[in-house]
């Protein structure tokens, strides 16, 4: 069995694992590009770890559990649109937005200073 963690980040539980990328909302501060290319990323709010048949879980984040990652770039998300409409009143309202995203990398999973393999 492989080993991965469940973490939250952006308003979200990720199920990550080791050299897998992935994109996450809200991950960078405000300013999208605070946070530039190759910059090294650690995420402790780790909810639970699974390495071989060993079951880690937190109550309600793991302590000691670190999730080491790099961004890759930062972009903006698919666009949400929103589209009003009052039947019979001949009234529409088409918006939308996109969301802020990055797309990150995970190096590495630690627990305790351990360095937890495939």
């Amino acid at each position: 069995m492989g080993t991965y963690a469940i973490i939250e980040t952006g308003g979200e539980q990720l199920r990550v694992e080791p050299g897998r990328f992935y994109d996450v909302r809200r991950f960078t501060p405000s300013k999208p590009n605070l946070l530039g290319p190759n910059a090294k990323v650690l995420i402790y709010r780790v909810l639970m770890i699974r390495h071989e048949s060993m079951i880690n879980i937190g109550h309600p984040w793991l302590r000691g559990a670190v999730v080491k990652g790099r961004i890759l770039h930062s972009r903006l998300g698919d666009k949400t649109i929103i589209y009003k409409m009052r039947p019979k009143k001949k009234t529409r309202r088409k918006s939308g937005h996109r969301h802020n995203s990055a797309r990150f990398v995970v190096d590495s999973i630690h627990l305790n200073g351990e360095k937890l393999h495939k």
